[in-house]
Order: C-alpha cells, then sequence, then structure tokens
C-alpha cells in the first residue's frame, strides 16, 4: 500500500483507533464522563479526515474498497450521525446511574462497520464490514440486559441475522462459482460478457436481495423490527434505524448500480414487490400501535418501501434520489429518537403515548422538535423529509413508474393519519401521568446541542436543498 492509499483509508483507521483507545480507557480508567468525550473527539477526527481523504480519491485500496466521492459522502454522513447517536446517549446512559463505557466501544465498531459498507466493492470487504457492524447491534441491542425486552430484541436480532447472512454467502457463491469474481466491477464486466442474467445470476441476486431486505426490514423481511426498536434502547434504535440501515443502502445502491441489475426485468419485478409490500405493510400495521417506538418502526418499514422506488427508477437521477432521501431520513429518525431518549425514566424508555402528551407545553423544544421530526417523516412542505420525498416521486415518474408513485401517494396519504394522532398527542393538554414525569432524565449539553443541530439542518434541507444537492450530484457522478 502507498502513502495515497493509507490517506484514502483515514477515515476507517481513525474509527479504529478511536475504538481502540475507548477499549483501553474502559479497561484502565472507568469515567464515563471521559470515555464519551473520547469517542466524540475520535467520531470527529474521523470525520475531519475525510477531507484528506477526497485528495486522495478516486481509488481503488487492496481491491476491496472503492474511495470515491460516492463512498466518502456516505462515509462523512454516516460520520456525522454516530456522532450525533454519542452525543445522545451520553445523557441516556448517565441517567441510569450505571458503569457504560463499553457501550461506546460497541457503537465505534459498529460506525467501522457501516463507514466500510459504504466504500465496499467486493463480497469480502461487504461481508466483513457486515459482520462487524452486526456483532456490535447484537450487544447494543441488548445493552439494557436488567430490562427482559432488551435481551429479547438482543435475541431475535442475532438469530435472525445469522439467517439473513447465510442467506447473504449463498447468493455470493452462486455468483462466484458462474462468474469466477468477487469484485463488483470485475463482477459487472463478466456479467456483461456473458450476455445477461442467467439462472445462477438469478438466484444469487434473489438470495442477496434477502439478506439485504432483513438488514433494511423491507417486507416480507420486516417481523423483528418492531420487537428490536421497542426493546432497544433508544439510542442504539437510533443507530440501527438511522445509521445502519443508511450504510447497507449505500451498499446496495453501489452494488445495483454497478452491475447494471435493474436493467434486468426479473431483479425489477422483485424490488418493485418488496417496495410494495414495505410501504402497505409498515402504513398499515402503523395505524394499529400505540407504542411510539414501534410507530417508528413501522414507520421506517414504509419509508424502505419509498427509498426503493428511487433505487427502481435508476439512473442519476434516481441514485440521486435515493441518496437524498437518506440523508434527509436518518436526520429525521435521529430526531425522533434522540427525543425519546432524552425524556426516558431510568426503569424503562418513553415509549407510550401517554409520554408525549402535552410535550410542547411542558418542555417546548423537545416538542417542537419532535413534531418537526414527524412532520418531515410525513412529507410536509418545509422540511427535509418533503423534499426527500418529492425527488422519490421524481424519479419515478422520470422513469414512468406510475403504479409505484401513485402507491407511494397512497400510502403517504395513509402515514398521514398516524403521524398527525402523534403530533396531536404533543399539542394536547398535559395527563396527570405527563404532569408527574415533567423531566427529561436522558437529556444532556451535548445531547441539546445534537437535537438542535439536527432540528436546524431539518428545516435547512426542507427550505435551501441545494448545496446538498450539489455534493449528492458530484457523488454519484463518481459512481
Amino acid at each position: 500500500m502507498s502513502s495515497a492509499d493509507w490517506i484514502a483509508i483515514s477515515p476507517l483507521i481513525a474509527v479504529a483507533a478511536a475504538a481502540v483507545v475507548v477499549m483501553m480507557l474502559a479497561a484502565f480508567w472507568r469515567r464515563h464522563a471521559i470515555v464519551a468525550a473520547a469517542s466524540m473527539i475520535g467520531l470527529a477526527v474521523a470525520l475531519f479526515c475525510v477531507l484528506p481523504a477526497r485528495s486522495a480519491a478516486p481509488r481503488m485500496v487492496t481491491g476491496l474498497l472503492a474511495i470515491d466521492e460516492f463512498g466518502l459522502f456516505y462515509v462523512g454522513l454516516l460520520l456525522k450521525g454516530s456522532l450525533a447517536v454519542a452525543a445522545v446517549s451520553y445523557g441516556y446512559l448517565r441517567a441510569r446511574g450505571r458503569d457504560a463505557e463499553e457501550y461506546y466501544a460497541l457503537l465505534l465498531t459498529a460506525t467501522l462497520g457501516c463507514v466500510t459498507l459504504a466504500v465496499s466493492a467486493h463480497f469480502v470487504s461487504f461481508f466483513l464490514g457486515l459482520e462487524i457492524l452486526s456483532v456490535s447491534l447484537y450487544a447494543l441491542i441488548a445493552y439494557t440486559r436488567e430490562r427482559a425486552r432488551s435481551i429479547e430484541a438482543g435475541i431475535k436480532y442475532l438469530v435472525l441475522a445469522a439467517g439473513s447472512a447465510a442467506f447473504l454467502l449463498f447468493g455470493m457463491a452462486l455468483l462466484y462459482a458462474e462468474y469466477g469474481a468477487m469484485g463488483f466491477a470485475p463482477l459487472a464486466k463478466a456479467l456483461k460478457a456473458s450476455g445477461g442474467a442467467n439462472v445462477y445470476m438469478l438466484a444469487g441476486m434473489a438470495l442477496i436481495l434477502v439478506g439485504a431486505g432483513f438488514k433494511l426490514a423491507a417486507a416480507p423481511f420486516h417481523l423483528w423490527t418492531p420487537d428490536v426498536y421497542e426493546g432497544a434502547p433508544a439510542p442504539a434504535t437510533a443507530f440501527v434505524a438511522g445509521v445502519s440501515k443508511v450504510a447497507m443502502a449505500a451498499l446496495l445502491l453501489r452494488f445495483l448500480t454497478q452491475l447494471g441489475a435493474t436493467d434486468s426485468r426479473p431483479i425489477l419485478i422483485a424490488l418493485s414487490a418488496l417496495a410494495v409490500a414495505s410501504m402497505f405493510a409498515g402504513n398499515l400495521l402503523a395505524l394499529l400501535q400505540r407504542n411510539v417506538k414501534r410507530i417508528l418502526a413501522y414507520s421506517s418499514i414504509a419509508h424502505i418501501g419509498y427509498l426503493l422506488v428511487a433505487f427502481i427508477a435508476a439512473g442519476p437521477m434516481g441514485a440521486e434520489a435515493a441518496t437524498f432521501y437518506l440523508a434527509a431520513y436518518m436526520i429525521t429518525t435521529l430526531i425522533a429518537f434522540g427525543v425519546v431518549a432524552a425524556l426516558s425514566p431510568r426503569d424503562r424508555d418513553a415509549d407510550a403515548m401517554e409520554d408525549y402528551q402535552g410535550l410542547f407545553w411542558r418542555r417546548p423544544w423537545m416538542g417542537g422538535a419532535f413534531v418537526a421530526a414527524l412532520l418531515s417523516l410525513a412529507g410536509i412542505p418545509l422540511t427535509a423529509g418533503f423534499i426527500g420525498k418529492y425527488f422519490v416521486v421524481a424519479s419515478g415518474i422520470g422513469s414512468a413508474l406510475w403504479a409505484l408513485v401513485l402507491i407511494l401517494a397512497l400510502n403517504s396519504a395513509i402515514g398521514l393519519f398516524y403521524y398527525l394522532r402523534s403530533v396531536v398527542a404533543v399539542y394536547a393538554r398535559p395527563g396527570e401521568e405527563a404532569k408527574a414525569a415533567d423531566r427529561a432524565p436522558g437529556f444532556s449539553l451535548a445531547g441539546g446541542v445534537a437535537l438542535a443541530v439536527l432540528g436546524f439542518s431539518l428545516i435547512l434541507l426542507g427550505v435551501y436543498p441545494a448545496p446538498l444537492l450539489r455534493l449528492i450530484q458530484t457523488a454519484i457522478a463518481s459512481l
């Protein structure tokens, strides 16, 4: 490896080094505030390293990692999301009055898995990044081990993630057996030379889509999502819902684009079926919920359906729409779960609808942030979610996906009901139970700053998205 290679992968090295430093601090100097600060500093350093990495791009490092504008855009986005999660986690864990230093090591290793996925261009780095992420998430989800639901959520994710990994590996094996390549670019070249799809290619792609569908919580591979979201600690849920899904979507977008997979009619049909099933399953099941974390869980399933419409549209416009949508979705999700974390008492998470009864009158800023997140998820104007959904619809219309666009519009209307029901609760008269818990035990200065920055970004992107769009266009052009 040359010096330019080391510079190109410096963000990944910085995250790995931060994880080692945090593990050493946890072993020899158990101070929650120090370890949390070290974690956030490590993520900030990794984010700074994206700038010199861009000077070395585009570059293939060891044939496994594609350091280009696309990968570095997502690396920066994922690092910002992880930094926000670390900031929100501090107040949440401090309120529980327990040693929590290992949590930050797990968060950093999960982040390492995410950024590895974002720059993966080979099945080996794909699988290694995915397993680094998954193994860390098993422990993060079950971290509040004194709660039975947290342990249950961790076990469910462990069992189902193992199954999804088996599907992925079998799919990769079929493609390698047929084409003799594991890198995305060589595989695309071999596929083109062979004259198109055959049974091995379609079977391999189907198995890979099953594995990816689990990680993205696309229907019908979504059954783990509400139980895991409800049982996991709120900051860990924010990471699973916001950061890890963006990483997997970035990898899938690169893989499908480089292979030209959306030119294959069977793959388009499969992606369309996943999109339609996800939109209807997510929105219709969310209508039945009264638990806020479960509402957000089913909402996330529907949003994956919306995202897949942009994937199916393909071309530069589809890729740009998908990337903007992912950025908006991550910001919105982190705000929503950040508010849940800040409001959570020591013995449970604030996931009951009653916890948000009259929140705006009790804690105006937090209530306003939560409402902004809900409106963005619903796609209301002046929010990033509206711009993201607009671009997805525009990409679908541009590719003449009329049926999918109509289904998206119908499901957006269905989603308005449960989002606005939650908004009504925030502005309602506070109940006696809510007045008794009129504090935010999980709130901290770091978490407050993170929520403020995320909230500002949510509105800014809804009013003035042009700078982010220019960055996205540059990133997509490098694919």
